[in-house]
């Protein structure tokens, strides 16, 4: 009888889990952020453009520099994001239009080191004389967005996305992407002055 039993034990345990065992998927984290809103960016410089609400904080300094340069700073607190951006006068007489373009191609190419791939995206709007680049660095690196716009005679603004985080690439993606739309609406609405 002990024999029988258990076998009887034995067949009702391996018929008795119908069902295969399906292991439950990794949760993802879902960040949702409001839907952007612009508004003209009402400083004192020699160019206009559009800023999200979300940035909480605009700080403009003039830069010292052998030409006419300004600093601007869009803080996004609620993201611990900040979108630094340079202006500089052009001199044609110094000729010093490659010298920016060297500067700003040089500096997203520092990046290829812990880059795993550096998009980079052309920008031209002949109608209000702005050309450009936006480079987007995948990896974990400081600065994941980066561009420049000119309008190769008088003015050259470049710009980099830092976050106030370790730069962890899955982590700070959904908010760098996020930013890198506000990126791409800076230079889709420059304006030269």
């Amino acid at each position: 009888m002990a024999k029988y039993s258990s076998f009887l034990f034995f067949v009702l345990i391996c018929f008795s889990c119908g069902e295969d065992y399906v292991p439950k998927p990794k949760a993802e984290l879902r960040l949702e952020y409001p839907k952007a809103k612009y508004v003209e960016a009402n400083l004192e410089l020699p160019f206009t453009f559009e800023k999200n609400l979300l940035v909480k904080k605009v700080v403009s300094k003039p830069l010292k520099a052998p030409t006419e340069s300004y600093g601007v700073n869009l803080e996004y607190p609620a993201l611990k994001g900040t979108i630094f951006i340079t202006y500089k006068a052009i001199d044609n007489k110094k000729n010093n239009l490659r010298a920016f373009l060297r500067d700003a191609q040089k500096f997203t190419l520092e990046h290829t080191k812990k880059a795993d791939e550096i998009p980079a995206y052309p920008f031209e709007d002949d109608r209000r004389k702005v050309y450009g680049m936006l480079s987007e660095v995948k990896g974990d690196v400081a600065s994941p967005v980066q561009f420049y716009v000119t309008d190769s005679v008088n003015h050259f603004l470049t710009g980099s996305l830092y976050f106030n985080a370790k730069p962890n690439y899955d982590s700070i993606l959904p908010a760098a992407n996020y930013l890198q739309n506000d990126i791409k609406r800076i230079m889709e609405s420059v304006a030269w002055k």
